[in-house]
C-alpha cells in the first residue's frame, strides 16, 4: 500500500530511492578508499550513513538501508571478498551487532521523528483552533453592533403612532446606512481572505488611470476622512499602468480605513504616487503615534488587532492588503514616519502604456480613413454595390 508519510516532502517511495541510492554512493566511495581506512572503518561510515538517513526518512526505508549496507559491508568489505562467507568469529559477531545496531539506531531515530511530527502537528491543530476562535469572537463582536442599530433604527421608523421628526428620521437613516457599509465591509474581508488561502485567488491586470485608483478608496471613505485633514500628492506626467483595479484598490481602502482608526481626529494623512524603475509606488503616511517595535512585526498577521484604541474589526485589513499586493508579485513594508506617525509603502512592478503607444494608434486609424472625406461617408455604401435579383432571400 502507497503511504502518504512524508519527511521534507518526499513520498515512502522516493525515500526508499533515496535512501538505498546514498547507501549504495556512499559503498562506492568506500570501496575505493578500503585499502587505506580499513574494512572496520566501513562500517562506522556506513552506520553513520544509516544514522542521517533516519533523521530525513521514515521507518521502513531506515530500515531497507540498514540492511543493504549491512550486506554490502559483508560482501565487498569483510575478508574473503566478494562473498557473504565470514572468515573469522569475531567479524561474524561484528556483522550481527553491525546488523542489530543499525535496526535500533533506525528505529530509535524514526520514533524520534514520528513523535515530533505529532507534536508539531497538535501544536499547529491548538494554533488553528485559537485562530478559529479569535475569528468568531471578532464576528460576533463585528456583527452584533450593527445588527443591532439596523434592528433599532428600523424599528424606531416602522412605528406609525410615534411622533419622530424629520431631523430624527435622517440620523436613523444615517445610522443604518453607516451600519450596513460596516457589516458589507466585514463580508468583504471574510471573503477576500478565503479567496486568498484557497490559492484560488487570480489577478486581472487592465489599464487603469492613477487619479482614480486613488480617488476610488477616498470616495468610499469620505464620511470616515471628514475628521482627518488628507493630502494627495501624485507625480505629474503620470503613465497609464497595469493592474488588477479591483484588487488594489480594495488594499487601499483597507489601509485607508486603518489610518482613520489608529489615528488622532484632526490629524494629517498623505497619500503620494509615484513611479519608478518599473513599479508603482504609493506610500500612505500619517503625524500619528506610530507603532511600537512589536506591532511593526505583527501588523500584516493575520487576526492581529492593535491594542492602542478599541476600535474593533477582524483584524484581516492588513493582511489581506498584503496578500493582494504579494499576487502582483509586489511588496508592502510599514515603518514608523519621521518625526512620529506610521508610513505604509506599496511597491508594486506595473507595465505602462507609452505615449508612443496612442501615436501609434491614432496615426493608424487617420491612415484607414483616408480614403473618407466626412464621417457620413464611413457609413455610407458604395453606389456600386447593387443587390441582384438572384441573391435575393425569400
Amino acid at each position: 500500500m502507497f503511504m502518504n508519510t512524508r519527511y521534507f516532502n518526499q513520498s515512502i517511495k522516493k525515500q526508499f530511492v533515496i535512501s538505498i541510492i546514498a547507501t549504495i554512493f556512499v559503498s562506492i566511495i568506500c570501496f575505493s578508499l578500503s585499502n587505506l581506512i580499513g574494512y572496520r572503518t566501513v562500517a562506522l561510515i556506513l552506520m553513520a550513513t544509516v544514522s542521517i538517513s533516519a533523521i530525513f526518512f521514515s521507518l521502513y526505508p531506515v530500515l531497507a538501508a540498514a540492511t543493504l549496507s549491512a550486506l554490502i559491508w559483508d560482501y565487498f568489505f569483510i575478508p574473503p571478498h566478494f562473498t557473504f562467507h565470514v572468515g573469522s568469529s569475531e567479524d561474524v559477531l561484528m556483522l550481527l551487532m553491525y546488523f542489530v545496531i543499525a535496526l535500533i539506531n533506525g528505529i530509535l531515530t524514526s520514533r524520534v521523528r514520528a513523535l515530533e511530527k505529532l507534536e508539531l502537528q497538535k501544536e499547529e491543530r491548538h494554533n488553528t483552533i485559537k485562530l478559529y476562535k479569535t475569528l468568531f469572537d471578532s464576528i460576533s463582536h463585528e456583527l452584533r453592533t450593527p445588527i443591532a442599530t439596523i434592528v433599532g433604527a428600523s424599528d424606531n421608523l416602522m412605528q406609525k403612532e410615534s411622533n419622530i421628526s424629520e431631523n430624527d428620521k435622517s440620523n436613523l437613516i444615517s445610522a443604518i446606512s453607516i451600519a450596513a457599509f460596516r457589516l458589507n465591509r466585514l463580508i468583504d474581508n471574510l471573503l477576500n481572505m478565503q479567496r486568498l488561502e484557497s490559492g484560488l485567488l487570480m489577478i486581472k491586470p487592465d489599464w487603469c488611470e492613477i487619479n482614480e485608483l486613488i480617488n476610488s478608496p477616498v470616495n468610499r471613505l469620505k464620511n470616515e476622512l471628514s475628521t482627518h485633514n488628507l493630502q494627495i500628492q501624485i507625480e505629474e506626467d503620470f503613465p497609464i499602468i497595469k493592474l488588477d483595479f479591483g484588487l488594489i484598490e480594495q488594499a487601499l481602502f483597507n489601509l485607508l480605513h486603518n489610518e482613520t482608526l489608529y489615528t488622532p481626529i484632526d490629524s494629517t494623512i498623505t497619500i503620494t504616487a509615484n513611479y519608478k524603475n518599473n513599479k508603482l509606488i504609493v506610500t500612505i503616511s500619517d503625524n500619528g503615534k506610530g507603532f511600537t517595535p512589536e506591532e511593526l512585526n505583527l501588523l500584516f498577521t493575520k487576526f492581529y488587532r492593535s491594542t492602542v484604541k478599541t476600535t474593533g474589526g477582524t483584524g484581516l485589513g492588513l493582511s489581506i492588503v498584503k496578500g493582494f499586493v504579494e499576487a502582483h508579485e509586489g511588496k508592502v513594508k510599514v515603518e514608523n514616519n519621521i518625526p512620529h506617525g506610521a508610513k505604509f509603502t506599496l511597491e508594486i512592478p506595473v507595465e505602462i502604456l507609452e505615449l508612443q503607444d496612442y501615436m501609434d494608434f491614432t496615426e493608424m486609424t487617420i491612415k484607414e480613413n483616408t480614403q473618407y472625406e466626412t464621417l457620413t461617408d464611413i457609413y455610407t455604401p458604395k453606389k456600386n454595390n447593387k443587390i441582384k435579383t438572384s441573391d435575393t432571400v425569400m
